[in-house]
C-alpha cells in the first residue's frame, strides 16, 4: 500500500544551484591541499600514484609502490593521481596534485547522486496527493527537493568526511557506484542510455576494485532486474554488459601482451586476494562492523529504515528495488570479510543515500525535531571544543587543554595562519546563521530535516582542516622520521631492505628521503620497524650490521625505527708471538 504524502507546493522549494554547489565545492575542496599524505591508506596510495608517475610502462598496467606490488586494487584509480602528478608537476607538488582528482571524483559523485534521487522522485508511484482544488507539487519540484535531500543526507554522513578526501582507490570506486545507480535510475525511461551508464560504471569498478565486488553488484542488479519488472530491460545485457565486458577486460589484457610473465602473477595474485579478503568467519567483521559502520553511515541508516517501512506497499519499485540492488550485496561483502576495515563503507553511501531521502516525505513532525536538536546541540558543543583546543595551543589557557594536545603531540608548535582563521570564522558565522534560521523560521521544505545534520557535518570538517590541520598533519605524517632517516644513510649505499615496515612508511620514506628500497635484492642497508625492543640483525658470515640511528615520530609511541648499515667484518687480529730478551 502506497504511503499517503501529503504536501502542498511550498514544502518542495529547491535549494538554490550555487548554493548546492558552494557546498559541495567547500566540502570537497578542504582536506585536499596543504598537507602531508597521511598514514595509512592515504600514504600508501600516493606512493603508489607516484610510483606510476615517475615510472614506466610497466608501473603503470602493474601497480607497485617503489617496487612492491599491490594487488588488492585495479589500476584505474591510481592512473587518476598519477596522471595529476605528471601534468602539474612543474607547478604544484605531487603530494597536493595527486589529490586534485580525489576532489574531483568526489563533486562527480555528487551530481550522480543528485540526478539518480531527481529521476526517481519525478516518477508518478512516489507523487504526494493530489488534492480536489490543486496545491500539490508538481513532480519536477518534488523531485528536485528529494533531490537536494538525497545530497544532504550523502554530504551528512560522518564517515564520508576524511574518506572523501584520501588518496585511494575507493573514491574512484566511489563514483563507480553512484555511475551504477544512476544508470540503473536512467535505464527505465531511457533504456540505451540508461545501460550504457551502468556497463560504464560495472567496468569502471572492474578496474578499479577487485572480481568479487564486481560479481557481487552483478548479481544485485540482474536480481534486481528480476523483483522490479519496471527495470527490466534487455539493453542491460544488449548494450550495458559488453560494455563492461571491454572495458573489464581492456586492462588484463594490455598488462598480458606488454609483460607477459608478470602479469600472469599480477593477475592471479588479485584474483585470489579479492576472494581471500571474503572469505574470513563472519564473527569479527561483523562485530567491527556492528560498532564503526552506524556511526560512519549517519544519518543515511536511519532514514533508509524510516523510508523501508514508510514504503511498504511499492516495495518492488524502483525508489526502493534500486538503491537496494546496490546496499544489500555491499552489506553481505561487509559481513563476509576476513578482516577489519571500513573501505567498503563509503561504497554504500550513494545508494543509501537515495534510498533515504524518500523518508523525508514520510517523517513525522516529532522526529523531524529530533534530528534538528540532536544535530544543533551535538555539533555547537564539537564546534566549541576544537575552536578552545585551537585557543589553548596558541595562548596555553584554559590549561587542562593545552597539556592533553601536548601529550597528544608532544613537540608540535603552533602558528596563527591568518587564512585558516579567517575559514574558519567564515563557516562558523554560517552555522549560526543557518541554526538561526531553522529554528526562527521553521520552514516546511523537505529537506529541512537533514540541512542542519549537513551543514553541521561541513563546519566540522572545515574547522579541523583549518584550524587543526597543522596539528593533525604534524601527528599522522611521517616526514620528519623519512628526513631524519635520510640523513643518516651512506652516500654510497645501494638499497634499503625493510622490515616490518607498513606501505604508508614505505611510501613517504621512499618520497620525502629519496630512499631507495628493494624487495629482492641483498641489500646494504636494514629498516626495520620495532613496536618492542629486539636484538640487531644476525650477522652474516662476511659482515657485520651497525646501528646508525635510531627513532620514532614524536606524536606515536608505540613505532621505533632502526637504520642498520652493513660493513666488512673486521679481520680477526694477528697473534704475534712476542720474544723477550732473557736477562741475566
Amino acid at each position: 500500500m502506497k504511503p499517503v504524502v501529503r504536501l502542498t507546493a511550498s514544502a518542495t522549494s529547491a535549494l538554490p544551484r550555487w548554493l548546492l554547489l558552494t557546498i559541495c565545492i567547500v566540502y570537497a575542496s578542504f582536506g585536499l591541499f596543504g598537507r602531508d599524505p597521511w598514514k595509512n591508506e592515504d600514504a600508501a596510495g600516493f606512493g603508489v600514484m607516484w610510483t606510476m608517475a615517475n615510472g614506466t610502462a610497466h608501473d603503470w598496467l602493474l601497480p607497485n609502490l617503489v617496487g612492491k606490488y599491490i594487488t588488492s586494487e585495479g589500476p584505474v584509480g591510481y592512473w587518476l593521481g598519477a596522471a595529476a602528478i605528471r601534468a602539474l608537476a612543474p607547478w604544484v607538488d605531487a603530494s597536493n596534485a595527486s589529490r586534485v582528482f580525489t576532489g574531483l571524483l568526489f563533486c562527480a559523485a555528487c551530481a550522480f547522486v543528485w540526478y539518480a534521487a531527481y529521476l526517481l522522485g519525478r516518477r508518478a508511484e512516489v507523487q504526494p496527493f493530489k488534492y480536489a482544488f490543486g496545491g500539490e507539487p508538481e513532480p519536477r519540484d518534488y523531485g528536485r527537493t528529494l533531490a537536494d535531500g538525497a545530497l544532504l543526507i550523502l554530504l551528512g554522513c560522518f564517515g564520508l568526511a576524511e574518506r572523501g578526501h584520501e588518496t585511494t582507490p575507493q573514491i574512484a570506486q566511489f563514483v563507480c557506484v553512484a555511475m551504477l545507480v544512476y544508470g540503473l535510475v536512467r535505464a527505465i525511461d531511457k533504456p540505451i542510455q540508461g545501460s550504457l551508464w551502468w556497463g560504464l560504471a560495472m567496468g569502471l569498478v572492474a578496474v578499479t576494485s577487485n572480481p568479487v565486488l564486481v560479481g557481487a553488484l552483478l548479481i544485485g542488479t540482474f536480481a534486481m532486474a528480476v523483483i522490479a519488472p519496471e527495470v527490466r530491460t534487455r539493453w542491460l545485457l544488449l548494450a550495458g554488459l559488453p560494455l563492461a565486458l571491454v572495458i573489464a577486460f581492456s586492462w588484463p589484457i594490455a598488462a598480458l601482451q606488454r609483460f607477459p610473465d608478470d602479469a600472469v602473477w599480477f593477475l592471479n595474485q588479485w584474483v585470489r586476494g579479492s576472494i581471500n579478503a571474503f572469505a574470513g568467519p563472519p564473527g569479527s567483521a561483523l562485530r567491527y562492523a556492528a560498532k564503526n559502520l552506524p556511526l560512519f553511515t549517519w544519518p543515511a541508516w536511519p532514514l533508509a529504515i524510516w523510508a523501508w517501512f514508510s514504503w511498504a506497499g511499492l516495495r518492488r519499485a524502483p525508489h526502493v528495488a534500486i538503491p537496494l540492488s546496490v546496499i544489500a550485496p555491499l552489506i553481505v561483502l561487509v559481513v563476509l570479510q576476513s578482516h577489519q576495515s571500513n573501505r567498503l563503507y563509503m561504497l554504500l553511501l550513494p545508494a543509501l543515500a537515495v534510498f533515504a531521502a524518500f523518508a523525508l516525505p514520510t517523517l513525522k513532525r516529532g522526529a523531524i525535531n529530533a534530528i534538528d536538536w540532536f544535530a544543533v546541540l551535538s555539533f555547537t558543543i564539537v564546534g566549541t571544543m576544537v575552536w578552545l583546543v585551537w585557543i589553548a595551543a596558541l595562548t596555553g589557557f584554559p590549561a587542562p587543554l593545552a597539556r592533553n594536545l601536548a601529550r597528544y603531540a608532544p613537540g608540535f608548535t603552533p602558528e596563527f595562519k591568518i587564512l585558516s582563521f579567517v575559514c574558519a570564522v567564515a563557516v562558523t558565522l554560517c552555522w549560526f546563521v543557518l541554526v538561526q534560521w531553522r529554528v526562527a523560521r521553521h520552514p516546511k521544505v523537505l529537506w529541512r530535516s537533514v540541512v542542519l545534520t549537513s551543514g553541521g557535518t561541513t563546519l566540522m570538517w572545515v574547522l579541523l582542516m583549518t584550524l587543526w590541520l597543522p596539528v593533525v598533519n604534524y601527528s599522522r605524517t611521517y616526514k620528519d622520521v623519512a628526513e631524519q632517516i635520510a640523513a643518516h644513510l651512506p652516500a654510497d649505499y645501494n638499497c634499503i631492505s625493510p622490515a616490518r615496515l607498513g606501505d604508508a612508511q614505505i611510501a613517504t620514506f621512499a618520497y620525502f628521503g629519496d630512499m631507495h628500497f628493494s624487495f629482492d635484492e641483498d641489500c646494504d642497508v636494514i629498516l626495520r620497524q620495532d613496536s618492542q625492543d629486539f636484538g640487531a640483525p644476525s650477522s652474516m658470515s662476511d659482515f657485520v650490521w651497525k646501528l646508525v640511528w635510531e627513532g620514532r615520530r614524536a606524536a606515536d609511541r608505540d613505532e621505533r625505527f632502526r637504520l642498520y648499515v652493513r660493513i666488512d667484518r673486521p679481520k680477526p687480529p694477528v697473534t704475534r708471538r712476542t720474544w723477550h730478551k732473557r736477562h741475566k
